[in-house]
């Protein structure tokens, strides 16, 4: 687990806004959390869908970033655990996934997720993403 802040007052800040990111592919979490620091964000960070749970039930982040294959729990298992749980299912989760196979949106959706990102990460699309659940003031 990491946590990361990094203030850039060039951009709109959203202070006090935590995003776990899920991530097991080294290249796309730096690319991920990069983007968000730039933009004020604070970001939690874990590996593997078990480890995503658990860290959203401990930290209560605003939102969850959340890619779709990866080892020990994937993301559709971890989604669905987050969203059963009355703990943690108001936080929106967002899958980030290389595939954008409309079948794959459809059973996300099915199992909670509230928002759908293809790889490779475009900026401008992520931020639309996470301003339709965590709007500046």
């Amino acid at each position: 687990m990491q946590i990361h802040s990094l203030r850039n007052h060039s951009e709109k800040e959203h202070l006090a806004k935590v995003i776990l990111i899920v991530e097991d592919e080294p290249d796309s979490l730096r690319l991920t959390r990069r983007i968000l620091q730039i933009f004020g964000y604070t970001t939690i960070e874990a590996t593997d869908g078990k480890q995503g749970v658990e860290l959203a039930k401990a930290r209560k982040p605003d939102l969850i970033l959340m890619d779709i294959m990866m080892p020990v729990m994937d993301g559709y298992a971890a989604c669905s655990a987050i969203k059963t749980d009355k703990a943690t299912s108001e936080i929106p989760v967002v899958m980030l996934t290389a595939t954008g196979y409309e079948l794959n949106k459809k059973l996300a959706e099915k199992l909670g997720a509230d928002g759908y990102v293809t790889k490779p990460i475009n900026r401008e699309e992520l931020l639309d993403v996470i301003n339709q659940f965590l709007p500046t003031s």
